[in-house]
């Protein structure tokens, strides 16, 4: 199925609305939040449609292979976004890092 076609103002919008999404999740991913409160705005659309992956990375000293390890660890499959997550799952994360 082939893409629709969209007028020049309607990909601008779209466009902007991709732009302040990325801001978004840049934010999120270089501030000193913590993990609870970035869970906590899952219904959020910039959060909420993050991968879990891509949030654990964000943590200190959390790279991709660790990032894995820990998902796999918690039951959490690797192309689960934030706002699909049970409460089992978020609770996994929380205390993982907790303290």
């Amino acid at each position: 199925m082939p893409l629709p076609t969209l007028t020049p103002e309607q990909r601008a919008n779209a466009l902007a609305k991709a732009a302040e999404v990325r801001t978004a999740r840049a934010a999120i991913k270089a501030s000193t939040t913590t993990l609870a409160a970035v869970l906590d705005r899952s219904a959020e659309s910039a959060v909420g449609k993050l991968k879990v992956q891509a949030l654990l990375e964000a943590l200190p000293k959390v790279g991709n292979v660790r990032a894995a390890d820990i998902m796999d660890e918690l039951g959490i499959a690797p192309t689960r976004r934030i706002d699909g997550l049970g409460e089992r799952q978020r609770a996994g994360p929380l205390l993982r890092f907790a303290g």
